[in-house]
C-alpha cells in the first residue's frame, strides 16, 4: 500500500496522508479550507512497515482503505503550570 504525505501550511506538525499524489477527491472541503495548501512531503510504502514515528500504522492503514485519507495531527500540550500535586498517582 502506497500513500503520499502532505504536510499543512497553516497547521503545525499536521500531515495528510493520501492513496495517490495530488489527488484530494476524497478530501472533505471544510478540510482542505483548514489544512491549508498541502505541501509534499513524499511518497512512503506501508505494506513492509509495522510502525511509524508518529502515527498508529494500523489506524492510517484502515482510515486508507475506508474514507481515503488520514488525518495526523499534533499530541494536545500539555500544560507546564501543572504542579506535582495536579498529577495522579
Amino acid at each position: 500500500m502506497l500513500c503520499a504525505i502532505y504536510r499543512s501550511n497553516k497547521r503545525d506538525q499536521t500531515y495528510l496522508y493520501i492513496e495517490r499524489r495530488d489527488d484530494f477527491s476524497k478530501i472533505p472541503e471544510a478540510l482542505m479550507n483548514s489544512f491549508g495548501k498541502p505541501v509534499f512531503v513524499m511518497t512512503l510504502e506501508l505494506e513492509q512497515r509495522t510502525k511509524l514515528a508518529s502515527a498508529d500504522i494500523a489506524r492510517v492503514k484502515q482510515d486508507l482503505i475506508g474514507q481515503g485519507f488520514y488525518l495526523q495531527v499534533p499530541p494536545p500540550v500539555e500544560s507546564l503550570l501543572k504542579t506535582p500535586d495536579d498529577v495522579d498517582d
